[in-house]
């Protein structure tokens, strides 16, 4: 049985090409039936004529001479559904007891104009037929079966409902023949496609596919999915790359019918949607597959017949095909049934010895085309390479069985009434009408479309749940569908859609899960920005912000921040740690400040050696030497104190930073200011005798230091009482850097501080600006009114340049301002009088200053 199943690709002979060539009796075709007491007529697909070079006939109108058969095997299992259900039901002892049911079967030709022929020889009895004559003498129809294009069922339905007779379709569900006004006789039995839109969009999410295409029927059922297909994907930001609306007629097989075939080609999308039956787009999925459309993803709404006969290919086009078929339990019976078809089993039967004759090599008789007998006797259907003939219930036969047992158990039902009321006896044959069929019908049909119907006596039930379908046909030949998924619109959200991935074959093109996007893929370090005045779906490529990434999953809308102890690398794809550092000695920003600290408090600390050397000079004492003293111990302890932003922070020195600091200014400062008040009182004031005037002096510069260093203390214990500063860290200043800081804890308490100095810097300045005119051979009022205003300047740009710094840059700012206020106050009032004592020694005597006040004197006259 194994061997069978890989029939050697000779056995694939196309029918067409060589059916002159192997007997005449292949093209011998006529209708067949199925003798019953009860008829159903069966309206199937089964084989068409067609002509390639168009040759008028000679004798006939609207005739070819090149006229070709192609037959429709596949679609052969409609027959082989029906004959099983109806064997079925005859075999069924509580089912329609004492009467059987039989069919008449005809194909429906590829042309519509010629629809209506076998329907009124069906309905006639006669094959020249006349209308509203009736030949037939023994069977009842019942009802008619026909499918599978809407077209089809709907030519038939308009003559069957002028007669009442019940219809029954298994083809797609179709909302113009479910208008009851316009079709009162006709029931379908496929359910609707109301979540199909969802299904198929799910799937797009589920896999990524934002740009795809639309391949649609160009009728009402085009437009209808056409709209629900939009709604989702504008819900779900799934773009639609080209819509084609392919006409079903003769007339696609024009200009615009190969330009669409060329759009699809040369589209980005590499995932198209092809929404319609096999009929309407029968010419484009047959010319999709002779040009070999190998790399694109086509997602169908039913099986279709993508077989290709017309070349010997291993490629398919529609190899990787993933296919939604409303869910249908599998039918073990049906497939053992199909097994024990033979040509002697059903003699009637005009197509199976075509299928003997094709694929098994059995010959016919010249005399009355039958099959020569013990002609291959363990053949058998299920043989057949599945490109050719599948032997699983397909979704269409299903559709068959569910109609015919519709039928009989309206049937049934109607010959309970019957004998209820006692309208025949039990030897006379059943007497109906077939609208006597509808009301039970209608019942059967309403509960159907709700799944409540039939579980009994059927055993399973359509529900509204799709089967995925993955199509494999690589190497062309295997024609297998296996279910990779399925999606159940009643299910939780999240949980609607269910895959199994590693089953699916995808096209031979892609060796992994395809993209189908309208933009190149983002890679790691880039995210995708919607483009302007493009779809919502078309995206740019740019590279993530600062201090985010993208990582190694690709193809993101938005970076990841990294964490505050993580930066960025340059490619933006990974976090990597941060390094923890500070203004340290080690720094040559740090060196460069912690040198220039020492190296002027060292000088300042020479200073005030000097000045005790020399204590008892005239260019000494004439300022007040004390105030000296303590001003010059204070530069030195300024100095000193900016050594305590460098090095890594802890508490006690983020305290002592700003303590120290301001306290020491407040001193220097106050330094000054009673030095400016020496000078003011010295020349402004006139009291009786030297001693009072030394005691006012005395008194003015014992009161100012204290008074004015005092109030500083209290904001600072007022300041750490309240929000001290505190060890902090910065992960933004530097890249790549964590600064380790001290935070002032209080912006406001900070900024009173520096206030208050500048405060006593500007009233240092002013009593020093009043003093300038006055005789200065030893007078230091214009010297300390430069290093104020230079001091006043230094802290007034520092507070814009240290809020707009951060990190360490910040801190050396800092430092830079207490050095450069230092230096001013050193360097503008000490090193005048340096240059006296060491420089110009001559000019430090007491006489100086009595003729330099003389001078000043006659200057004032």
């Amino acid at each position: 049985m194994i061997s069978w199943s890989f029939i050697p690709w000779i056995l694939q002979i196309p029918p067409l090409m060589c059916a002159f060539q192997i007997s005449e009796c292949y093209f011998s075709i006529k209708d067949f039936r199925h003798d019953g007491n009860v008829m159903i007529g069966a309206f199937f697909p089964l084989h068409y004529y067609y002509t390639i070079k168009k040759i008028p006939h000679k004798f006939l109108p609207n005739h070819y001479e090149d006229f070709y058969l192609q037959y429709k095997f596949k679609n052969y299992q409609f027959v082989l559904a029906l004959v099983f259900a109806i064997e079925e039901i005859n075999r069924n002892p509580h089912l329609l007891p004492n009467t059987s049911l039989g069919f008449d079967l005809y194909n429906i030709p590829f042309i519509e104009k010629n629809t209506l022929t076998n329907a009124f020889i069906w309905l006639t009895g006669m094959n020249h037929f006349k209308v509203n004559y009736n030949c037939k003498e023994k069977q009842t129809s019942a009802a008619a079966l026909t499918g599978t294009s809407f077209a089809i069922s709907a030519h038939i339905g308009t003559l069957l409902q002028l007669y009442k007779i019940p219809q029954l379709t298994f083809g797609p569900f179709d909302t113009i023949l479910d208008d009851q006004a316009q079709f009162t006789s006709l029931y379908q039995m496929a359910p609707k496609d109301t979540s199909l839109s969802l299904g198929i969009v799910s799937l797009m999410l589920h896999f990524k596919w934002t740009w795809v295409g639309l391949l649609l029927t160009d009728d009402h059922r085009g437009i209808q999915i056409l709209f629900d297909l939009k709604e989702e994907m504008r819900k779900n930001i799934v773009c639609m790359a080209f819509v084609e609306m392919i006409s079903g007629t003769l007339a696609s097989f024009s200009d615009n019918f190969w330009k669409s075939v060329g759009r699809i080609q040369d589209s980005s999308a590499n995932v198209i949607i092809i929404y319609g039956d096999t009929d309407s787009l029968h010419g484009l999925v047959k010319n999709i597959g002779q040009k070999l459309t190998t790399g694109k993803v086509w997602v169908m709404n039913s099986p279709w017949d993508v077989t290709n006969h017309f070349d010997y290919f291993m490629l398919d086009s529609f190899h990787g095909s993933l296919i939604f078929s409303h869910h249908y339990e599998e039918m073990v019976d049906f497939t053992h049934f199909i097994q024990t078809v033979r040509p002697s089993k059903y003699p009637e039967d005009t197509y199976l010895p075509k299928l003997w004759h094709l694929f098994f090599k059995c010959p016919f008789s010249r005399i009355d085309c039958k099959l020569l007998e013990n002609c291959q006797p363990n053949a058998s259907l299920d043989l057949l390479p599945k490109q050719n003939f599948d032997t699983a219930m397909s979704e269409e036969s299903y559709y068959i069985y569910k109609a015919v047992y519709a039928v009989a158990h309206s049937l049934h039902e109607m010959i309970l009434k019957q004998v209820q009321i006692q309208q025949y006896d039990n030897g006379e044959r059943i007497k109906f009408l077939p609208w006597q069929l509808h009301p039970s019908l209608q019942n059967i049909y309403m509960n159907n479309h709700v799944r409540s119907h039939m579980l009994t006596h059927m055993k399973f039930k359509l529900d509204s749940k799709y089967d995925i379908i993955n199509f494999w046909n690589f190497p062309k030949g295997i024609g297998l569908k296996v279910k990779v998924g399925s999606f159940s619109p009643n299910a939780p959200p999240g949980q609607q859609l269910s895959l199994t991935t590693n089953l699916i074959q995808w096209p031979t093109r892609f060796t992994e899960i395809p993209k189908s996007v309208c933009y190149k893929l983002c890679g790691p370090g880039l995210r995708r920005t919607v483009q302007e005045g493009k779809a919502a779906c078309c995206f740019d490529c740019t590279t993530c912000p600062y201090n985010e990434i993208s990582n190694e999953t690709a193809d993101m809308d938005h970076c990841l921040k990294c964490p505050e102890s993580h930066y960025a690398n340059t490619e933006k794809n990974h976090c990597l740690q941060k390094t923890v550092t500070f203004l340290h000695y080690e720094d040559p920003l740090g060196m460069a400040l912690s040198s220039i600290a020492l190296c002027f408090s060292t000088i300042t600390a020479s200073v005030l050696v000097i000045f005790v050397k020399h204590r008892d000079t005239p260019i000494v004492k004439a300022n007040n030497r004390a105030l000296s003293y303590i001003l010059l111990i204070t530069l030195i302890i300024c100095f000193l104190s900016s050594l305590l932003f460098i090095g890594q922070p802890n508490t006690a020195t983020c305290i002592l930073q700003q303590t120290t600091f301001g306290i020491a200014f407040t001193v220097a400062l106050s330094t000054v200011l009673a030095k400016a008040l020496t000078v003011v009182i010295a020349f402004k004031v006139t009291f009786p005798g030297r001693l009072m005037r030394w005691l006012m002096i005395s008194r003015a510069t014992n009161y100012v230091i204290p008074i004015f260093t005092l109030l500083q203390i209290i904001l600072c214990g007022i300041w750490l009482g309240t929000s001290p500063p505190f060890v902090d860290q910065d992960a933004y200043a530097q890249h790549g850097h964590i600064i380790i800081l001290c935070n002032k804890g209080s912006a406001i308490a900070f900024h009173c501080v520096l206030g208050y100095l500048c405060s006593l810097a500007l009233g240092s300045y002013t009593m020093a600006f009043l003093s300038r005119n006055l005789p200065d051979k030893f007078n230091e009022a214009k010297y300390l009114t430069f290093s104020m205003l230079v001091f006043f300047s230094v802290w007034v740009t520092f507070l814009p340049v240290y809020h707009s710094t951060k990190g360490k840059v910040m801190v050396a700012m800092e430092v830079f301002s207490i050095l450069a206020s230092s230096v001013a106050l050193l360097g503008f009032i000490f090193a005048p009088k340096c240059y006296i004592i060491l420089l110009k020694p001559d000019k430090n005597v007491f006489h100086g200053i009595r003729d330099n006040t003389h001078y000043g004197r006659n200057n004032l006259n």
